[in-house]
């Protein structure tokens, strides 16, 4: 044969091997699909015992509050089904589904969910559903995606109600949104790791009957290097040093002080002074490791991006450092050991207030949950 009769002939062998592996896996894709629809798990809302019957909803060609955004007789049929699946579900423990939520709980869900999935630091995936989903079914999947990389990677639901909320065991959800956090105080979120993330999320979406909608990497990568360049340079940490007058301190002997003052010991040998509300508003180190047993320097630091300005960190680190002063004979330093006058204190806060008004500006406040996700 000649080399052009082979050439044609592998050409064909595999033309044939591409059709026939197509076919196959289209045959896969339909199995699943029935698979899903017809699976035993799937509650039947009209074959459970001990329920009312639900009535038959005529077509109707008006907008149906009930269901908003969907038009005519399929509002009023996903209302009565929505409803019913939500409504009279009973659960393993045999007690009914919850009572819808209140005006309140719907706000705070609603701002959950925001905080989880917020369309300013994160590149959103939308999901769409084949139908509805209960979250004990999708929760288990869900999570098996939880980090790419060093970026957090979270999912909300669009309930029932017509609110989007966080996930969870109960609810009822008609469509489903994920989010990739675009970058952290470390790196942005790069080519590697979306690759990844685009893999991970078809498995997952394809194993609880969803379609994703996947972003143009160009575009994802452009906002995350965008997102990056920002942190980056409001990435503050603003310190204070109290350098001893005399001999140095005893370990032993500052950490009754400390602990007066109302510091919080970490097991990494930090001392923190809490913000009443979980976190924190300054740290203070020692300067030396553990197995030391005196010190004579100690460094208070804001970690400004993170502390809200209603909070005024940097004032109560400033009256923290004056309280010590005279109480262990020191004296306020900067890096260089050069003593920080009351006007060079109040020059630095007006530093800090501007940058609470550049993060404002921006859309990322100082403290808010915005923040302390990208500044992590």
């Amino acid at each position: 044969m000649t080399d052009l009769q082979l050439s044609l002939i592998g050409a064909g062998g595999v033309f044939i091997v591409g059709v026939f592996s197509y076919n196959k896996w289209q045959e896969y894709k339909a199995k699943k699909s029935v698979e899903r629809a017809f699976a035993s798990d799937h509650d039947d809302v009209l074959m459970r015992a001990g329920d009312a019957p639900v009535p038959r909803q005529e077509p109707s060609f008006s907008l149906d509050g009930a269901a908003p955004g969907v038009a005519g007789g399929e509002a009023t049929a996903a209302a009565a089904a929505l409803s019913a699946v939500a409504g009279q579900a009973q659960y393993g423990d045999g007690q009914a589904a919850p009572a819808a939520p209140t005006a309140e709980t719907a706000a705070s869900l609603a701002e959950q969910a925001t905080n989880l999935v917020d369309p300013l630091i994160d590149c959103l995936l939308p999901l769409a559903l084949e139908t509805p989903v209960r979250g004990e079914k999708i929760l288990p999947v869900l999570q098996t995606l939880r980090l790419v990389g060093n970026k957090p990677v979270h999912f909300i639901g669009l309930a029932v109600s017509g609110d989007w909320e966080p996930i969870v065991h109960g609810g009822v959800y008609t469509k489903l949104q994920g989010g990739v956090q675009l970058a952290s105080r470390t790196t942005a979120l790069n080519e590697l790791e979306y690759s990844e993330l685009v893999t991970r999320l078809r498995a997952m979406a394809d194993e609880i009957g969803a379609e994703p909608e996947i972003p143009d990497m160009i575009e994802v990568m452009a906002e995350a290097r965008n997102l990056h360049r920002f942190v980056a340079g409001h990435d503050a940490q603003l310190g204070v040093n109290l350098q001893s007058n005399g001999a140095p301190w005893a370990i032993a002997t500052l950490l009754g002080a400390l602990e007066k003052k109302g510091f919080d010991v970490r097991p990494d040998g930090r001392f923190v002074m809490p913000d009443g509300e979980g976190g924190y508003l300054f740290s203070l180190s020692t300067n030396v490791t553990l197995a030391e047993e005196t010190t004579s320097r100690l460094t208070l630091l804001l970690d400004v991006p993170c502390v809200a300005p209603a909070r005024d960190g940097f004032g109560a680190m400033v009256a923290c450092a004056k309280s010590l002063v005279a109480r262990l004979d020191a004296t306020i330093v900067d890096d260089y050991n050069t003593p920080l006058s009351d006007a060079a204190l109040e020059e630095i806060k007006g530093q800090v207030q501007d940058f609470y008004a550049e993060m404002e500006a921006s859309d990322i406040p100082a403290g808010s949950s915005r923040a302390l996700r990208v500044f992590s």
